[in-house]
């Protein structure tokens, strides 16, 4: 066991020149969304250049590289789904596979635990909005689709959960209640979105090729076709602004990375220097 930063080349080298792994699952990544939106270049610096860091030495070694990635990454509204596109474009450029999960139940900062949580404290379930829908799927399904990417020999695909529907986080709130606080009633606190928030997801783009396979249940998504040297340039742009700690500049060279990423206001008072 290691104890070190994941973007550490010195570390990476020594580890894989000992161990020698085949598969790299890649799990180290910033995502707590609201508190990224406020501090966008340690998302950027975690989530691209550990990513990069990473895919580099397992290029290197031979090595093939699977990232747990986010459905925040379609279309994102946050640094943090943003930064994470890019992990995947860096990752399937390697040749490696992505895994592209939802909300998953029971796992570490997740709704149902904080929901779990505030009941059990006796306190008001705090949902966003009303209207709020996610995907939810199970620790062992998403196990499950890690071992399927991790024995994928291919590389370059993003796998997804074959979930048929998203549904209202106000559903599993009620749902919790009754099974956690069984004849009482707690009350919901409604807070309103926060910085980077949507109130719907979405688990492939429309410009991605979905293929089901419902036998094995997910989804193979056939994604454009990343060539290193295509985003290169980008990257090292996008990394030597996060260095100089160029927020403005930072995000346009993410900008010039995941074009269809629409940044939040509180980014982009960060970026012109109305906050700190």
């Amino acid at each position: 066991m290691y104890l070190g930063d994941a973007g550490d080349s010195a570390l990476l080298a020594e580890i894989f020149g000992e161990y020698r792994p085949q598969v790299v699952f890649h799990a180290a990544a910033f995502k707590h969304l609201p508190l990224l939106e406020q501090q966008p270049l340690a998302a950027i610096a975690n989530n691209v250049s550990v990513t990069k860091a990473v895919a580099d030495k397992a290029s290197e070694h031979g090595a093939r590289v699977v990232l747990l990635s986010t459905d925040k990454v379609v279309t994102p509204s946050s640094v943090m789904g943003a930064s994470k596109q890019v992990a995947e474009q860096i990752v399937l450029a390697c040749g490696g596979n992505v895994v592209r999960l939802a909300n998953v139940l029971g796992s570490r900062g997740s709704v149902s635990e904080v929901f779990a949580g505030q009941i059990a404290a006796g306190e008001s379930l705090t949902l966003t909005d009303a209207a709020a829908e996610r995907y939810f799927l199970t620790v062992k399904e998403a196990v499950e689709l890690l071992l399927a990417a991790g024995v994928d020999a291919n590389g370059g695909a993003i796998l997804v959960p074959d979930l048929k529907k998203a549904h209202r986080i106000g559903e599993l709130a009620r749902f919790m209640e009754k099974v956690l606080a069984p004849g009482g009633e707690v009350r919901i606190e409604f807070t309103k979105l926060r910085a980077g928030e949507k109130l719907t997801e979405l688990l492939w783009g429309a410009d991605e090729k979905a293929i089901a396979d419902p036998a094995r249940g997910m989804v193979r998504i056939e994604p454009q076709t990343w060539r290193r040297e295509s985003i290169d340039d980008r990257l090292r742009l996008l990394i030597s602004n996060v260095e100089r700690r160029d927020v403005a500049g930072a995000m346009a060279a993410l900008r010039e990375l995941v074009p269809d990423y629409v940044a939040s206001a509180t980014v982009l008072d960060i970026g012109t220097g109305r906050h700190e």
